[in-house]
C-alpha cells in the first residue's frame, strides 16, 4: 500500500497503481479532467504509464460546460 494526497486528502492506494487505475477506481472520465502530479500537468497519453508512489500529490480538475 502507498499513501498519496488526492485533492488535499490523504488516501491509501495499492502499490504499483497508475493514474489510470485511480481514474477507474473513482469512475472518472479522462476526457473531462486534467491531472497535476507533484506540481506537473500529466498528458493524457501517460495516465497508463505513470505509476504512483508513497507521498505523491495529485490534483484532479473537472471541466464543466455551461452557458
Amino acid at each position: 500500500m502507498a499513501k498519496i494526497q488526492l485533492n488535499g486528502k490523504k488516501i491509501a492506494i495499492k502499490s504499483k497503481s497508475t493514474i489510470m487505475d485511480l481514474l477507474v477506481k473513482y469512475n472518472l472520465d479522462n476526457k473531462k479532467i486534467a491531472i497535476e502530479h507533484n506540481g506537473t500537468i500529466i498528458p493524457k497519453l501517460k495516465y497508463k504509464k505513470k505509476y504512483l508512489k508513497n507521498n505523491d500529490r495529485l490534483e484532479i480538475v473537472h471541466f464543466i460546460g455551461g452557458g
